[in-house]
């Protein structure tokens, strides 16, 4: 072969080949190829029922940004932000609001530019338990088939509304001290906690196992937690704007104080004021259980604390079981109540404060641990119209209570209609149960009381002398069962509460 034409033979297939190599780099549009987009999902999250969890998906698109689609299981999902068209990077939001308890998903779908599609997919585990760990400070709703943990004590800050929704669950961490837990609405603050005869709300602590399960099933009793145990957790306090009778330690009147169980640089603590009419809200059905935890020394939250309350609120069918303190104490106000059952206290069952001027009607007193009734008086200057409680019934049988009423010379009440039996007896047969030694000393109270139409089933060998001293006596009529009184509480409007269904109202007529 001739030399120069070997040579040109080489050279053109050398470019031919160059060619070919330099045409393989292009892809078929005759750009340069891109990587196909990703989309990374986060860990795993915790939701609850009804309540909107917000999911980052984290996404990269060389190609850019084109759109995005996705699909959900227990729950439905929504793209609420996205990067806009021809982003390389960035992230898809997406709401999801979980329908049932149990794990939900939902699946990611990108595609970029070039059609090039990529998913992943994010977990969530679902739950009906919110914990609550800041105040309140605008309009909340509690609903119906959760359970909200107070992670503390829970202040509903003034110009805030909670609303809870019948069949809701409420349990506090335990703790004491300045740890103890309480829901406290304070001045100028609204709760609504309105619950039905089929769907109460429950306050309880937090070992205690009810769930809103058991109560839309109608199971209202704890199924762990024996309705003796107490001081587990703190309780209810409500407080207003209405007239108080307090001094301050210097013996001035003054118009408002801190409430006791919460500390003195809380200034959510206060109450008091001039306003008789002031509302705070409206409270029914409901059931505080297992509280009344130590904040001191001889000091325990009551189960529902009143200070101040005005009669523009609300309150009516409240049951307190074993609370440590007080079922129900008032301090001043002028608020109305209506069907109370205090099972088990630990202190007394009813006790009122610096010139509560407002009315309990309907009320049924269980094993008090010690008095059913304390009832004071004012503390300063200010008198206000007294209080009356009316159409009681206290069964003493289980606790031994050392004092029916107790009065001293500051008490402003008026009591009538009420029905007691149960009445203990020493080991000697000799009454255990008595009205307080103070009673009536008229001589010495300047505010005016009175006690009056009561009936009793009196142990035999004993007269009711010997459990109402000090005249009262005079006022009793004894029976010999209670199927034959003619006062006391109408006691069918308790039919939803732990009492009757744990069989403690069987032998007062439920």
């Amino acid at each position: 072969m001739n030399f120069k034409v070997t040579l040109t033979y080489l050279a053109s297939f050398m470019l031919a080949s160059l060619l070919l190599i330099s045409c393989g780099d292009d892809n078929s549009s005759g750009t340069e190829q891109t990587e196909a987009p990703s989309v990374e999902a986060p860990a795993a999250l915790s939701g609850t029922v009804d309540e909107p969890v917000e999911i980052t998906f984290t996404i990269t698109a060389s190609a850019g940004y084109a759109s995005s689609s996705l699909s959900a299981e227990n729950g439905n999902a929504t793209i609420i932000s996205e990067p806009s068209t021809g982003e390389t990077s960035g992230s898809v939001v997406v709401e999801f609001t979980p329908t049932a308890i149990g794990t939900g998903t939902v699946d990611l779908i990108i595609t970029d530019a070039d059609g090039l599609t990529e998913d992943a997919t994010a977990i969530i585990n679902i739950s009906n338990t919110i914990i609550v760990t800041d105040n309140i400070t605008s309009n909340t709703t509690w609903r119906d088939g959760k359970t909200y943990i107070l992670g503390g004590r829970i202040a509903v800050e003034a110009g805030a509304t909670l609303t809870i929704e019948g069949g809701a669950v409420v349990k506090g961490e335990a703790g004491t001290g300045s740890n103890a837990t309480a829901l406290l609405v304070a001045r100028d603050a609204t709760l609504n906690a309105n619950g039905s005869e089929t769907a109460p709300i429950i306050f309880t602590s937090i070992a205690d196992e009810i769930t809103p399960e058991d109560v839309d099933a109608g199971n209202f009793a704890s199924p762990n937690l024996d309705p003796d145990i107490s001081g587990l957790w703190g309780g209810v306090i409500v407080l207003g704007n209405a007239p108080i009778s307090a001094q301050n330690a210097n013996g001035d009147d003054v118009t408002e104080v801190q409430i006791e169980g919460i500390p003195s640089s809380d200034s959510n603590g206060l109450y008091g004021g001039n306003d008789a009419t002031d509302s705070s809200g409206s409270i029914t059905y409901i059931s505080i259980r297992h509280g009344g935890s130590n904040i001191g020394e001889g000091n325990e939250i009551n189960g529902l604390t009143l200070g101040g309350v005005g009669n523009g609120t609300v309150v009516e069918n409240i049951e307190v079981v074993a609370n440590q303190d007080d079922g129900v104490e008032w301090f001043g106000g002028t608020v109305n109540v209506t069907n109370v059952l205090v099972w088990n206290s630990g202190d007394d069952a009813i006790d009122t404060d610096q010139a509560w001027a407002g009315t309990l009607d309907n009320v049924v007193i269980v094993s008090a641990y010690d008095s059913s009734f304390e009832l004071d008086g004012p503390e300063g200057n200010y008198t206000g119209s007294g209080h009356s409680i009316t159409n009681a019934t206290i069964y003493h049988k289980g606790n031994g209570a050392e004092e029916m009423i107790d009065v001293d010379d500051n008490t402003d009440v008026n009591m009538s209609n009420l029905l007691f039996f149960g009445l203990a007896t020493d080991e000697n047969g000799n009454a255990a149960n008595i009205i307080s030694s103070d009673y009536p000393d008229y001589a010495a109270n300047t505010n005016g009381y009175s006690i009056t139409n009561i009936e009793a089933v009196i142990p035999s060998g004993l007269t009711a002398a010997d459990y109402f001293t000090g005249g009262l006596d005079s006022e009793v009529t004894e029976i010999a069962d209670i199927s034959s009184a003619t006062v006391g509480a109408d006691v069918s409007v308790f039919g939803w509460t732990w009492a009757n269904v744990s069989g403690a109202l069987s032998s007062i007529g439920l």
